[in-house]
Protein backbone atom coordinates (compact mmCIF):
# COMPACT_ATOMS: atom_id res chain seq x y z
CA UNK A 1 0.00 0.00 0.00
CA UNK A 2 2.57 2.67 0.92
CA UNK A 3 4.14 1.84 -2.63
CA UNK A 4 0.90 3.04 -4.21
CA UNK A 5 0.72 5.86 -1.69
CA UNK A 6 4.05 7.45 -2.64
CA UNK A 7 2.41 7.19 -6.31
CA UNK A 8 -0.54 9.00 -6.17
CA UNK A 9 1.08 11.65 -3.95
CA UNK A 10 3.76 12.38 -7.12
CA UNK A 11 3.11 14.77 -10.13
CA UNK A 12 4.09 11.83 -12.43
CA UNK A 13 2.48 9.02 -10.03
CA UNK A 14 -0.81 10.94 -10.70
CA UNK A 15 -0.39 10.96 -14.20
CA UNK A 16 0.39 7.74 -14.63
CA UNK A 17 -3.04 6.88 -12.24
CA UNK A 18 -4.56 9.11 -14.99
CA UNK A 19 -3.79 7.21 -17.66
CA UNK A 20 -4.21 4.26 -16.46
CA UNK A 21 -7.87 5.03 -15.08
CA UNK A 22 -8.24 6.60 -18.44
CA UNK A 23 -7.62 3.38 -20.36
CA UNK A 24 -9.64 1.15 -18.06
CA UNK A 25 -12.54 3.29 -18.65
CA UNK A 26 -11.69 2.75 -22.21
CA UNK A 27 -12.22 -0.91 -22.24
CA UNK A 28 -15.18 -0.37 -20.15
CA UNK A 29 -16.83 1.49 -22.76
CA UNK A 30 -16.50 -1.55 -25.45
CA UNK A 31 -18.22 -3.29 -23.25
CA UNK A 32 -20.74 -1.54 -21.78
CA UNK A 33 -21.67 -0.88 -25.98
CA UNK A 34 -21.60 -4.24 -26.89
CA UNK A 35 -24.34 -4.89 -24.46
CA UNK A 36 -26.18 -1.52 -25.03
CA UNK A 37 -26.87 -2.58 -28.87
CA UNK A 38 -28.60 -5.39 -27.76
CA UNK A 39 -31.43 -2.42 -27.45
CA UNK A 40 -31.45 -2.50 -31.46
CA UNK A 41 -32.57 -5.93 -31.51
CA UNK A 42 -36.69 -6.44 -32.58
CA UNK A 43 -37.27 -9.04 -29.29
CA UNK A 44 -38.65 -6.73 -27.06
CA UNK A 45 -36.36 -6.66 -24.82
CA UNK A 46 -35.10 -9.74 -24.07
CA UNK A 47 -32.08 -10.18 -25.10
CA UNK A 48 -30.87 -6.73 -23.79
CA UNK A 49 -32.96 -7.73 -20.16
CA UNK A 50 -31.13 -11.40 -20.20
CA UNK A 51 -28.08 -9.11 -20.86
CA UNK A 52 -28.74 -6.52 -17.22
CA UNK A 53 -29.62 -10.11 -15.65
CA UNK A 54 -25.73 -11.55 -16.19
CA UNK A 55 -23.91 -8.08 -15.56
CA UNK A 56 -25.83 -7.67 -12.32
CA UNK A 57 -25.75 -11.31 -10.63
CA UNK A 58 -22.94 -12.44 -12.14
CA UNK A 59 -19.69 -12.50 -9.50
CA UNK A 60 -16.63 -11.64 -11.56
CA UNK A 61 -18.68 -8.64 -13.40
CA UNK A 62 -20.11 -7.36 -10.03
CA UNK A 63 -16.51 -7.09 -8.92
CA UNK A 64 -15.46 -5.21 -12.05
CA UNK A 65 -18.30 -3.02 -11.79
CA UNK A 66 -17.76 -2.04 -8.30
CA UNK A 67 -13.72 -1.55 -9.55
CA UNK A 68 -15.01 0.97 -12.60
CA UNK A 69 -16.78 2.81 -10.31
CA UNK A 70 -13.92 3.04 -7.93
CA UNK A 71 -11.53 4.14 -11.19
CA UNK A 72 -14.81 6.44 -12.08
CA UNK A 73 -13.74 8.73 -8.61
CA UNK A 74 -10.14 8.21 -9.26
CA UNK A 75 -9.95 9.47 -12.62
CA UNK A 76 -12.36 12.33 -11.64
CA UNK A 77 -10.43 13.27 -8.36
CA UNK A 78 -7.22 13.44 -10.40
CA UNK A 79 -8.48 15.00 -13.02
CA UNK A 80 -9.40 17.99 -10.89
CA UNK A 81 -6.19 17.79 -9.30
CA UNK A 82 -4.25 18.25 -12.02
CA UNK A 83 -6.88 20.61 -13.49
CA UNK A 84 -6.05 23.27 -10.70
CA UNK A 85 -2.21 22.66 -10.48
CA UNK A 86 -2.04 23.49 -14.05
CA UNK A 87 -4.03 26.24 -13.82
CA UNK A 88 -2.28 27.46 -10.94
CA UNK A 89 0.88 27.34 -12.86
CA UNK A 90 0.00 29.00 -15.74
CA UNK A 91 -1.42 31.81 -13.78
CA UNK A 92 2.15 32.50 -11.49
CA UNK A 93 4.26 32.47 -15.15
CA UNK A 94 1.79 34.04 -17.31
CA UNK A 95 1.96 30.83 -19.67
CA UNK A 96 -0.65 30.33 -21.87
CA UNK A 97 -1.20 26.94 -24.16
CA UNK A 98 -0.29 28.06 -28.01
CA UNK A 99 -3.45 27.32 -29.86
CA UNK A 100 -0.81 25.59 -32.65
CA UNK A 101 0.36 23.30 -30.40
CA UNK A 102 -3.03 22.27 -28.97
CA UNK A 103 -6.12 20.89 -29.90
CA UNK A 104 -9.54 22.37 -28.59
CA UNK A 105 -10.49 19.21 -26.63
CA UNK A 106 -6.65 19.27 -25.29
CA UNK A 107 -7.55 22.77 -23.78
CA UNK A 108 -11.04 21.87 -22.25
CA UNK A 109 -10.52 18.41 -20.85
CA UNK A 110 -11.65 19.67 -17.60
CA UNK A 111 -14.93 21.34 -18.93
CA UNK A 112 -15.28 17.70 -21.07
CA UNK A 113 -14.64 15.98 -18.31
CA UNK A 114 -16.81 17.94 -15.68
CA UNK A 115 -19.87 17.41 -18.40
CA UNK A 116 -19.26 13.69 -18.62
CA UNK A 117 -19.51 13.32 -14.63
CA UNK A 118 -22.85 15.13 -14.71
CA UNK A 119 -24.08 12.92 -17.56
CA UNK A 120 -22.20 9.76 -15.49
CA UNK A 121 -24.78 10.95 -12.04
CA UNK A 122 -27.66 11.17 -14.61
CA UNK A 123 -27.21 8.03 -16.07
CA UNK A 124 -26.30 6.18 -12.82
CA UNK A 125 -29.76 7.51 -11.28
CA UNK A 126 -31.76 6.95 -14.16
CA UNK A 127 -31.10 3.14 -15.10
CA UNK A 128 -28.83 1.89 -11.99
CA UNK A 129 -30.31 3.26 -9.01
CA UNK A 130 -33.69 1.92 -11.01
CA UNK A 131 -32.48 -1.09 -11.19
CA UNK A 132 -31.41 -2.11 -7.83
CA UNK A 133 -33.77 -0.25 -5.91
CA UNK A 134 -36.85 1.35 -8.50
CA UNK A 135 -40.32 -0.17 -8.82
CA UNK A 136 -39.27 -2.32 -12.28
CA UNK A 137 -41.55 -4.07 -13.80
CA UNK A 138 -40.57 -7.96 -14.44
CA UNK A 139 -40.27 -10.45 -17.81
CA UNK A 140 -40.12 -13.84 -18.13
CA UNK A 141 -37.75 -15.89 -19.91
CA UNK A 142 -37.92 -19.86 -20.45
CA UNK A 143 -39.34 -19.92 -17.14
CA UNK A 144 -37.14 -17.27 -15.65
CA UNK A 145 -37.99 -13.75 -13.69
CA UNK A 146 -35.80 -11.10 -15.13
CA UNK A 147 -36.08 -7.01 -14.55
CA UNK A 148 -37.70 -5.75 -17.21
CA UNK A 149 -35.21 -2.23 -17.71
CA UNK A 150 -35.40 -2.65 -21.24
CA UNK A 151 -38.99 -0.93 -20.36
CA UNK A 152 -37.15 2.07 -18.40
CA UNK A 153 -34.84 2.61 -20.97
CA UNK A 154 -37.49 2.76 -23.76
CA UNK A 155 -39.36 5.10 -21.49
CA UNK A 156 -36.23 7.44 -21.11
CA UNK A 157 -35.87 7.36 -24.85
CA UNK A 158 -39.33 8.32 -26.01
CA UNK A 159 -38.34 11.75 -24.41
CA UNK A 160 -36.84 14.18 -26.79
CA UNK A 161 -35.25 16.05 -24.31
CA UNK A 162 -33.49 12.89 -23.00
CA UNK A 163 -32.27 11.79 -25.82
CA UNK A 164 -30.99 15.19 -27.22
CA UNK A 165 -29.19 15.12 -23.60
CA UNK A 166 -27.79 11.92 -24.34
CA UNK A 167 -26.43 12.95 -27.77
CA UNK A 168 -25.27 16.10 -26.73
CA UNK A 169 -23.24 14.22 -23.82
CA UNK A 170 -22.13 11.97 -26.41
CA UNK A 171 -20.28 14.81 -28.31
CA UNK A 172 -18.81 15.74 -25.36
CA UNK A 173 -17.22 11.99 -25.15
CA UNK A 174 -16.32 12.09 -28.56
CA UNK A 175 -14.07 15.34 -27.77
CA UNK A 176 -12.52 13.76 -24.60
CA UNK A 177 -11.25 10.86 -26.37
CA UNK A 178 -10.18 12.95 -29.49
CA UNK A 179 -7.05 13.91 -26.78
CA UNK A 180 -7.41 11.69 -24.20
CA UNK A 181 -6.71 8.14 -25.53
CA UNK A 182 -3.40 8.96 -27.49
CA UNK A 183 -2.54 11.65 -24.47
CA UNK A 184 -2.75 8.28 -22.23
CA UNK A 185 -0.14 5.87 -24.24
CA UNK A 186 2.23 8.95 -24.37
CA UNK A 187 2.02 9.59 -20.55
CA UNK A 188 2.72 5.71 -20.15
CA UNK A 189 5.49 6.36 -22.31
CA UNK A 190 4.12 3.87 -24.79
CA UNK A 191 4.38 6.27 -27.71
CA UNK A 192 7.42 5.68 -30.36
CA UNK A 193 7.67 7.68 -34.32
CA UNK A 194 7.25 4.27 -35.71
CA UNK A 195 3.73 3.63 -33.69
CA UNK A 196 2.43 6.97 -33.01
CA UNK A 197 0.38 6.97 -36.46
CA UNK A 198 -1.26 4.32 -35.64
CA UNK A 199 -1.65 4.98 -32.19
CA UNK A 200 -3.84 8.63 -33.06
CA UNK A 201 -5.27 6.81 -36.16
CA UNK A 202 -6.77 4.14 -33.73
CA UNK A 203 -7.55 6.59 -30.85
CA UNK A 204 -9.32 9.17 -33.33
CA UNK A 205 -11.33 6.41 -34.59
CA UNK A 206 -12.21 5.32 -31.76
CA UNK A 207 -13.35 8.31 -30.35
CA UNK A 208 -15.71 8.94 -33.53
CA UNK A 209 -16.98 5.12 -33.89
CA UNK A 210 -17.98 4.64 -30.23
CA UNK A 211 -19.38 7.82 -28.83
CA UNK A 212 -21.69 7.74 -32.60
CA UNK A 213 -22.39 4.17 -31.59
CA UNK A 214 -23.72 5.05 -28.07
CA UNK A 215 -25.76 8.32 -29.59
CA UNK A 216 -27.58 5.97 -32.40
CA UNK A 217 -29.42 3.83 -29.73
CA UNK A 218 -31.64 6.69 -28.11
CA UNK A 219 -31.88 8.39 -31.51
CA UNK A 220 -33.09 4.86 -33.17
CA UNK A 221 -35.54 3.73 -30.05
CA UNK A 222 -36.77 7.76 -30.42
CA UNK A 223 -37.42 7.23 -34.19
CA UNK A 224 -38.30 4.11 -34.51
Amino acid sequence: MKWFLDLFSSSLGRKVLMALTGLFLILFLVVHLAGNLQLLKDDGGEAFNIYAKFMTTNPLIKTISYVNYTFILLHVLIAIYLSRKNRAARGSRGYAISGKSSTWSSRNMGILGFLLLVFIVVHMKDFWAQMHWGGIPTAMYDGVEVKDLYSIVSLAFSQAWYVGLYVFCMIGLAFHLWHGFASAFQTLGLNHLKYNPVINFVGKAFAIIVPAAFALIPIWMFLV
